[in-house]
């Protein structure tokens, strides 16, 4: 048995995301905290976005799209224009974030590359996506790019067929459980998570402990060994 493809997921895993969404929310929060409670607002903010997801997807529009429709809900729709004025703005820096690897991503995707295709899985917005990735300065490392509107285990089983060879020959690292490790096992590969210290509660998920294809790595730099001795 050998590792032909690696799959690597993009956010909080290659660069920070979700800490931007934490401070955005924070700011949210502040932006109406005469309407409501914190606690409130990041509930109803919570359910709006997560009844938004088939609509809009994942990705800073559709957040921004839902900050502004919870804002409305919970002033009765009378949200004052500064509140939705401060809201796009501050979605339009989010889109704007400057992007830098995380620690030790550089010279781990450099090693892998040179033994394996790494293929880039993620979630998001198609546009938003492609511009992090140019402004990482890691795309030369990439065989391939999947950009893609959720991870399934028809999405691995697809994705590891197309620019590998299949499931079985592959291994997913990310830092989602039920993104990017379950359905990756589901599928055949293997799977290492790689935990980032914030994770949207939409994407948590237990662990599948003991299971012989899953991993949990303390740093992205232990990812090239750890697939060494798959071997």
């Amino acid at each position: 048995m050998s590792i032909t493809t690696v799959g690597l997921d993009a956010d909080d895993t290659l660069w920070h995301n979700e800490t931007i969404f934490r401070l955005t929310h924070d700011r949210f929060c502040d932006l109406l905290s005469d309407v409501a409670d914190k606690t409130v607002l990041e509930q109803r903010l919570a359910e709006v976005e997560k009844r938004n997801l088939r609509l809009y997807g994942y990705g800073v529009k559709g957040f921004t799209l839902s900050m502004i429709e919870t804002a409305m809900e919970l002033t009765g729709g009378e949200a004052p224009s500064r509140v939705i004025r401060e809201i796009l703005a501050v979605g339009r820096e989010m889109l704007t974030e400057p992007v830098e690897p995380l620690p030790g991503v550089d010279d781990t995707l450099a090693a892998l590359s040179k033994r394996h295709r790494l293929v880039l899985i993620t979630k998001g917005d198609l546009l938003h996506q492609e511009q992090k990735l140019a402004a990482s300065g890691l795309g030369d490392l990439f065989a391939a790019v999947e950009i893609v509107s959720e991870k399934d285990a028809s999405t691995y089983a697809r994705v590891f067929a197309r620019y590998g060879t299949g499931a079985e020959e592959a291994v997913m690292c990310g830092n989602s459980m039920r993104s990017d490790i379950l359905p990756a096992i589901e599928a055949g590969a293997y799977a290492a998570h790689v935990p980032y210290p914030l994770t949207w509660a939409h994407e948590m998920a237990d662990a599948p402990e003991g299971h012989p294809r899953f991993v949990e790595l303390a740093s992205i730099r232990d990812l090239p060994d750890w697939i060494a001795n798959l071997g």
